[in-house]
């Protein structure tokens, strides 16, 4: 059995063990916080970066320091970031829809993020030039 499908199996059963203890509290009623939450994000990021990439000994998929896993990391860090941008906006409308009020916090987080890509690009073009 490969390291990859070895990696997929642990971190996809502990991603769905936090997944099942999360939903246990929230049928019993208790709070659910930042360590349930931030949990699934990080075993899901472990989960797909184990299927994803390959490994050189095993010789088992696309590997990410070649020049295809590079480009596969700067489309989807690309499209990613327009994604998180919408994820974002809705939860801005969400706000002001349910409170009647925009929370400053959401909005200074919207603003920033318009501004992240296009500053990003700002500072690789000033490298090259």
């Amino acid at each position: 059995m490969s390291t990859k499908r070895i990696g997929g199996i642990i971190f996809g059963t502990a991603t769905l063990g936090v997944i099942i203890f999360t939903i246990y509290k929230l049928v019993a009623g208790k709070e659910i916080g930042f360590n349930e939450i931030g949990s699934i994000g990080v075993l899901l990021m472990m989960y797909f970066s184990a299927i994803t990439w390959g490994t050189k000994e095993e010789k088992d998929g696309i590997l990410q320091e070649e020049e295809l896993g590079q480009r596969i990391t700067e489309k989807s860090a690309k499209i990613s970031y327009f994604v998180l941008l919408v994820f974002i906006l809705i939860a801005v409308a969400a706000d002001q829809f349910v409170n009647g009020a925009s929370n400053i916090f959401l909005l200074i987080i919207l603003g920033l993020a318009m501004c992240t890509l296009p500053f990003v690009e700002f500072l690789m073009a000033r490298k090259y030039q």
